[in-house]
Order: C-alpha cells, then structure tokens, then sequence
C-alpha cells in the first residue's frame, strides 16, 4: 500500500503524531506536503536515481520528505543530527545529494555548508530563521503544484554506518525496480512479521536517521497506521505515551530496557499499557537477564530481530521461541544464515564463527571497493561483521563485533559476554568491555563502569564487580581492570560507540583512574 490510499479513504487521520506536542500530521497533509516536496525536487532537475539528504532531528516533516524521494524514484539519506558540520559535508558529498533538507535547530552546525558546497548541492531549512545561503522549505515547497510528479520507479533510502570502526560508508542498494505504490520486501515482511495494518499505533523513540526507526515507521505508513514519534527517548515519558496514544506496537533497544527496569516501581506500574501487544526490539543483543525481566512486566509481547542497515538478510524470534532459545536473535526470515571459520569454511551447529547470509540481496558500500570485498566471501555471501553460532534448530546466538574481538596470549575473547553480565550489577548504570593493551599477552580484557546514582567509584566497587564476573563466568574472560567514567559515549538509540572508547586507551598515555586485580 501507499500513504495516498489511506489518504483517499481516510483523509483526516492522523499519520504522524509528535507525542511530546501532541501535533498531529493527517494522512490528506502528509500526501499534499509530499506531492509538493517531490515537485520541489523535479523543478530543481532531479530525476530517478539522484539523490537528496536530510540532516533534521525528529520532526513532522521528516516523513514527508521521504516519501517525496520515494515518489520520485530518488535516493533519500538520513544523516545524524549530532554530526558537526566537517561529518555533515561528509556524507553530503560522499552520497551525491542534490538537495539538503534541514531545519533550524541544526543552524550552527549547517550554516558553513552554503559556501562549503556551492552550486552542487541545493539547501532548504525548516523554521522562520533561514541561515544565509539557504532557502526556506516552507516557501518553496508552498509554490509547488499539490499534485503528484510524473512517476517511474520507486525511489529508497541509502543509509550510511555509524562510523564506529571507521568512516561512515554509504549503503547504496540498486532501486527495486517497483512502482511507487507496490510494497518492496522489507515493509511486506515487517507487515507479516509484527501484523502492522490500518489499526497500529506505532511508538518509535529513537532518532528518525537510523535505519529501523525510519523504515518500520515508513512500513507502517504505508499499511495505514499511526506513528508516533518521540522527541528523545525518555524511560517514563515512553510509557505515559503509549498509554496516552494507546500504542499498539513500538521498538525499542535493550539500553532502553535497562532504563524502564530501573524505574521505581510506582513509576512502572503508574501507566495504562493495556493496548500494547507487539514491543519489538534489536541493535545490540539483549542481556538475557534484561529481556525475563521485561517479559514479566510487560507479558510475551517482546519481539527481536536481527539486521542491519545493509539489508542482507534477517532473523527473528517471538517471545515463546525466545523462553525455549534463550539468548537467541531467532531464525532466518530473509536470506540463509552461515556460520564460517577465518579461513571461510562453514562451521557446523554450536560452533562460533562469522555470521554469514546468502542473499539475492546487492551489497555495495558506496565508494569503498575494499569494504565491499571483505564483507563477501567467495560464494557472494555477505555478512555485517558479527559473530555467533547457531542451534541445531538454527537459532541464531550473537557472542560480539568482528572488530571488538579481544585476542589475549592468542585466544579470542568476546566481550559483549561480560557486558551483559556487568549490566546486571544493581551497581552498575552503564558498562563497556573492550581490550587493552598487554606487553606479555598482547591484550588484556578492560572494564569501563558508570555506577548508579548514589554509588561512589573506588578500589572496593572495582574488586567488587570483578569478583562478581570471576563467580560467574571463566576467569579469561573478566575484566583485569575497571575504570569509573561520568558516562559513555552513546547515540540515543543506545548503541554503545566503542571504538572511541577504545582508541583512547591504545593512545601512548592511557586514563589514570583505574583500579582493580593485577
């Protein structure tokens, strides 16, 4: 389906709701504001296969610019609102756009731009004070004709990585080929998935410029829902929402989890949850402790899946699969799951190794042919760099990243194990577990901590969580070291920027505030 169906036959309902607001986008303004944004893009020359960018923090006119790129058979790319104008340009130059869609709240960081890309690149800002070399969106799009362009193919959006083990790299997939109102796979399969229609109510938390915020929103737009879209994630304000919009489904990541279970109690219990029946949730693996816990509260409505912004394939998992595959991110949904070895051969059930799909899907990063090489093999299979092992039933089980492997006296070590475990210290508010350096085992395993509020960092809590891995888990895979920072670094989708973190500490100098068992 298409937002102008609904439009056609529910004009006045409402497709977007900003929950902090309330401000409400009906299906009849998204379809005209898209319509007028997509003949902006024509009169600028734009035509099937270009590219425009939006660079905008969650705001109602993020939808609608989207659309307007798919009408017009455009690639559309989301960039961060927290990027500095030196990773803006980046992207804006790397991806090709035409066009930068961005609004006022990002004027200190877009206004350099103007001059930076000159002619090549066409700059609309939303808001009532344009920055100098900038046009209005507002203005321009008001004296563009309210009807459709003329159609070809549908156009998609051409996500680009976090950047958290290098650059950003664009993820540039050949246009499906489609017209402009047949669904494309992915929103076809998150229909049959999660049974989004006409009746969802759709909470999304998390920034609109990641890729599974945006495209289940836009799978459930196209199916004749509600979404509504948060400012910024906030533990108790998601539940005042879905009880005050009666939310249906939602997504979350378990970093948001964590954050919900440590609301007190009358905090948790104070909000109306009864229309919430599908919480589906990815990203990052989710503590087995964290996910019982919320199952407990909120029922076995939890639903993960595991994918990625290179779309190669997926896996998923129900609540009732997950209680008999703990720990699991489910079986295969699109494309075959493989396991392989460093020299590329398959492993069999239980085994860890490369996560691999063989997939009918494309794979290029866009300008980087040496990224594109290592993430195949030799059969054309691909993977997103992640390691784990399957079930004899395979049930897919993630260990960690390809990247943040620690190889201590030449046995490989996966940190996101202990991780998982520190998280489930009532002391600990955040963790993260990478290597560092060791003159005689080459790396070491490190712990970076953030207590909970009211608990003081020392030599004794260091000891403490430690021991607390040690009585758990083998000794070689627990932290030698713990540090204590104010925070980590995060984006607010929760996803843990690790190679930051990491990188300080094989500088020449590392932090000094470290404490723990030598």
């Amino acid at each position: 389906m298409h937002p102008r169906r609904h439009a056609g036959a529910s004009p006045g309902k409402s497709a977007v709701i900003m929950a902090g607001s309330g401000l409400a986008l009906s299906y009849a303004e998204l379809v005209e504001r898209s319509n007028r944004c997509a003949q902006l893009f024509r009169s600028l020359g734009l035509r099937e296969g270009d590219g425009i960018a939006l660079c905008l923090e969650n705001h109602p006119r993020y939808f609608e610019v989207c659309w307007a790129a798919h009408n017009a058979g455009l690639y559309y790319t989301p960039i961060s609102s927290r990027l500095k104008t030196e990773e803006i340009h980046y992207i804006v130059r790397d991806c090709g756009a035409r066009a930068l869609i961005t609004s006022e709240a990002m004027r200190e960081a877009v206004a350099p731009l103007s001059e930076r890309l000159g002619a090549a690149c066409a700059l609309f800002m939303v808001g009532e004070r344009v920055a100098p070399g900038m046009r209005s969106y507002e203005a321009a799009i008001a004296a563009m004709p309210a009807t459709a362009v003329d159609e070809g193919g549908q156009g998609a959006a051409m996500m680009y990585s976090s950047g958290t083990t290098g650059v950003p790299k664009g993820i540039r997939h050949p246009l499906p080929n489609l017209p402009v109102e047949q669904p494309a796979a992915l929103p076809q399969k998150l229909c049959e998935l999660y049974g989004f229609d006409a009746s969802t109510v759709y909470l999304s938390p998390a920034p609109l410029y990641h890729a599974a915020p945006l495209k289940f929103c836009l799978a459930v737009l196209a199916a004749g829902g509600t979404v509504v879209v948060m400012d910024r994630f906030d533990a108790a304000e998601s539940l005042r929402a879905i009880g005050r919009y009666r939310v249906t489904h939602s997504q979350w990541v378990p970093t948001m989890f964590i954050r919900l279970l440590r609301l007190p109690l009358q905090e948790q219990q104070r909000f109306d949850l009864a229309s919430h029946r599908v919480a589906i949730h990815s990203a990052a693996p989710c503590p087995v402790e964290v996910k019982e816990r919320m199952i407990q509260w909120w029922g076995p409505i939890l639903h993960e899946y595991y994918s990625g912004s290179e779309s190669i394939g997926m896996c998923a998992i129900s609540s009732e699969e997950w209680l008999s595959h703990k720990g699991s991110v489910g079986r295969a949904q699109r494309g075959v799951v493989h396991i392989l070895d460093e020299a590329g051969a398959e492993l069999p059930a239980g085994a860890t190794g490369l996560v691999y799909f063989e997939t009918a899907t494309v794979l290029r990063y866009h300008n980087d042919p040496e990224k594109t090489a290592r993430a195949h093999n030799t059969r054309g299979w691909a993977t997103m760099g992640d390691i784990g092992y399957l079930d004899q039933e395979g049930y897919l089980y993630l260990t960690d990243r390809r990247d943040f492997v620690i190889i201590s006296g030449g046995v490989n070590i996966y940190p996101q194990e202990c991780e998982n475990l520190l998280h489930t210290h009532p002391k600990v508010h955040d963790v993260a577990v990478f290597g560092v350096p060791n003159e005689e085992f080459g790396e070491e395993v490190k712990a970076v901590i953030v207590p909970v509020p009211g608990v003081t960092a020392s030599a004794e809590l260091a000891r403490e969580l430690i021991d607390y891995c040690r009585s758990r888990i083998a000794s070689l895979k627990c932290p030698r070291s713990v540090d204590f920072a104010a925070q980590l670094p995060r984006e607010p989708t929760g996803k843990l920027l690790k190679k930051s973190l990491r990188e300080l500490y094989w500088q020449p100098r590392a932090p000094a505030a470290s404490a723990g068992l030598r």
